[in-house]
């Protein structure tokens, strides 16, 4: 069963970061940018959590829990980049079920998130062969075993290196920025200008391709990002 969490935040961006740890726990993120289009997700998609920023522009986090508590008992976390106390007691007087301040840590966010969906739903990790193994033209990645094989033969790859493939294996054809492989990657904060993820690809190509000069398996969009075709 595929759980969906409905995040509603004016910075985009951290909930791109975020869609990237959810979807590997089989959970959807649906996204809004301001209350007002929270509240009408909630009703159509009809989520089994809400995580709610607080300043939000049109109606803020604390309204739209108002609204969603009228009709719904569904939990909720509420986000926000300030830690006073009064805003931590309203939104649990308003029925707010955890509360996490910002910045934080997407993999923090998670098992909050994972924590409440136990709490309130069959929720269960377990995976199948088909979530360890990840096949792609002659790659075969364990994520289990965090091992890759070519044509049978083990690739020594990188922990970071391992992870962008992982990252670009699982959700072949889509293309990915180098911010959101490096927020997926490193636990730091991105520098626009900073070359380490192309070196990081660099590297990674000339051991999974079989002409890096020409890659055929991990693909540069040009302005846009890289991708891994599905193969």
């Amino acid at each position: 069963m595929e759980y969906k969490v409905l995040a509603a935040d004016d910075e985009v961006e951290l909930l791109d970061a975020l869609e990237l740890y959810t979807e590997r726990e089989n959970i959807k993120l649906i996204k809004a940018d301001d209350g007002a289009k929270a509240l009408e997700l909630f009703k159509s998609e009809q989520p089994h959590l809400v995580m709610l920023d607080i300043m939000m522009p049109v109606m803020d986090g604390f309204s739209v829990l108002k609204k969603i508590r009228e009709e719904s008992k569904v939990p909720a976390i509420m986000l926000t980049a300030r830690g006073e106390d009064y805003d931590k007691i309203l939104g649990l007087e308003l029925g707010a079920d955890d509360y996490i301040t910002k910045p934080y840590n997407p993999m923090v966010v998670v098992a909050r998130i994972k924590a409440q969906l136990r709490r309130n739903y069959d929720y269960k990790e377990e995976k199948g062969t088909s979530d360890i193994f990840m096949k792609c033209f002659d790659l075969l990645l364990n994520k289990i075993e965090g091992t890759v094989e070519k044509d049978g033969r083990r690739i020594e790859l990188t922990k970071k290196e391992f992870l962008i493939l992982e990252l670009l294996m699982r959700n072949q054809g889509r293309i990915f920025t180098k911010q959101q492989i490096f927020n997926y990657v490193w636990d730091e904060d991105y520098v626009a200008d900073d070359n380490t993820v192309m070196v990081h690809i660099s590297n990674l190509r000339a051991k999974i391709e079989e002409n890096p000069k020409e890659p055929k398996i991990l693909k540069t969009i040009k302005g846009l990002g890289y991708k891994i075709e599905k193969g």
